[in-house]
């Protein structure tokens, strides 16, 4: 394993996730099987602290958890220098098996801390936390989730091996390389713009119907589902090639250096928080029945549909800069 401090950073707080979700998951059981809020013994208003208790000490460590996956991509990419013929993060995560599923787990695992903590905050701001059940449910699967997590980061950051001859990004997200960066760097420009100009048309249609109607937030649930995966299908087709001015690279991953302002993080940090958002809409939709969340719940999701399409907003704005005001021309 290498010494590093970050490494070792996102090792202890990957342990300390897992294990507060794990430890939460098993109180959370406990709580479900005695909990009667028509009750005012002793042992419910135990329950009833304990509950808070988790809630807030879970939301600083979903917090963390989102943090972490910027953390862990900007280590894997300092961390290049170490291995021959690498470049940028794309070449560290691939020095082993590990790196790239464990990105992938993270990514999941970060959007659904940030669904659990948008569940929470509801829960917590009805007085007889109609949300209760559900959110100890999903807590169980994330503990599952979490844990995997763990284990695959610690596999990539134990076998990895200083000074190994690995692949570069342009042979990983080159249009003739092989595997799946090869088949999204080679996806035709044109068309992918198409595709993600009309999903914006579409989100930022239901978006309107949302906020000026209050309907329609299960199709902006699924526009938002569908955009965040083919935007970032899109940085690799042909939003990072503007940015680096070079048709043949397609690397997500360099544009996070300083040699290009850190403008990756630019797109991808209100990507994320636009994908979590629009996800909620639809995750507290499905409990607008519940009567104390019926008054609550319409301004709740005008809220979080506003910050999606303010998100993929500024992700649109920031992609299209290039293609606008550089020289730079991609002829499909």
């Amino acid at each position: 394993m290498i010494l590093d401090a970050a490494v070792l950073a996102l090792s202890s707080g990957s342990f300390l996730s897992s294990g507060a979700a794990l430890a939460s998951a098993g109180l959370g059981t406990h709580i479900l099987a005695h909990w009667d809020l028509s009750s005012g013994s002793e042992l419910q208003l135990r329950l009833e602290r304990r509950t808070y208790l988790i809630s807030t000490l879970l939301s600083f460590v979903m917090a963390i958890q989102i943090f972490s996956l910027f953390l862990f991509v900007h280590t894997a990419d300092r961390l290049h220098g170490l291995f021959v013929g690498v470049m940028c993060a794309a070449g560290s995560l691939n020095v082993n098996g590990f790196g790239y599923p464990a990105l992938f787990l993270k990514l999941a695992n970060s959007i659904l801390c940030g669904l659990w903590i948008i569940m929470n905050r509801t829960d917590q701001a009805s007085p007889d936390y109609p949300l209760l059940r559900p959110k100890y449910r999903m807590l169980r699967w994330m503990a599952v989730s979490l844990s995997l997590e763990t284990a695959l980061q610690s596999a990539y950051f134990l076998n990895m091996e200083p000074h190994l001859i690995t692949s570069c990004c342009g042979a990983l997200f080159g249009s003739g390389a092989e595997g799946l960066g090869g088949d999204l760097g080679g996806i035709p420009p044109g068309p992918a713009k198409v595709v993600f100009f009309v999903g914006m048309a579409l989100l930022v249609r239901t978006g309107i119907q949302m906020v000026a109607r209050d309907s329609g937030a299960r199709a902006f649930c699924l526009i938002s589902g569908l955009l965040l995966g083919w935007s970032l299908v899109s940085v690799v087709s042909y939003v990072s090639v503007y940015f680096y001015e070079l048709p043949t690279h397609h690397c997500p991953f360099c544009i996070l250096q300083a040699e290009y302002n850190h403008i990756g993080y630019v797109l991808y940090v209100p990507l994320l928080a636009a994908g979590i958002c629009g996800l909620g809409v639809g995750l507290l939709d499905q409990y607008r029945h519940v009567p104390s969340l019926r008054e609550r719940l319409p301004a709740i999701e005008r809220r979080l549909a506003l910050v999606s399409l303010a998100g993929y907003l500024c992700f649109a704005a920031v992609s299209s800069y290039p293609m606008v005001f550089s020289d730079f021309r991609l002829v499909s």
